[in-house]
């Protein structure tokens, strides 16, 4: 694994700023680079109008990505910006991963996240590097254990 360096987009809030630098520490750790696309502090823009932030400014950086990870804290759940990015990756056809931040426990996921992830793992570098590159397809719980299954939208043909 020693050299693998993946181009993500990370969704998150701007209060979890900090927790991206320790996402990024804990899989560097077991040889994952990050290359992040996502807007966080030291990379802001001086942008106003949200549709001029969305089509220009993070639509772009989603589509570079590779992957989509959303940073789940309790902050994300409502964000409608966190919504909005999982929505247009989704639409583009990215793989789309769920980190819970670490040490938030009993928080909801966003509700785009619900509806559109492949993974959602806990804190384990292994876990979330296996869910990156599309080996790890399952939900598990802030802690790492599996969670309850969950209801699956069904449409007919």
């Amino acid at each position: 694994m020693a050299g693998d360096t993946k181009n993500v987009f990370i969704s998150h809030v701007h209060e979890d700023d900090d927790g991206l630098g320790e996402l990024k520490d804990l899989l560097a750790s077991k040889g994952m680079s990050i290359r992040d696309a996502s807007i966080h502090s030291g990379k802001e823009n001086n942008a106003k109008s949200p549709d001029y932030i969305r089509s220009q400014i993070l639509a772009p950086q989603i589509d570079w990505a590779g992957t989509f990870i959303v940073y789940v804290t309790p902050t994300t759940k409502g964000s409608e910006w966190v919504d909005w990015e999982i929505e247009y990756a989704a639409k583009q056809g990215k793989r789309i991963v769920g980190v819970w931040g670490h040490g938030d426990n009993n928080c909801q996921v966003p509700d785009a996240l619900t509806k559109y992830a492949d993974a959602v793992v806990g804190w384990n570098a292994n876990r979330i590097i296996d869910a990156i590159k599309g080996k790890n397809n399952t939900w598990e719980n802030p802690d790492g254990s599996q969670s309850a299954p969950r209801p699956i939208t069904r449409y007919s043909c």
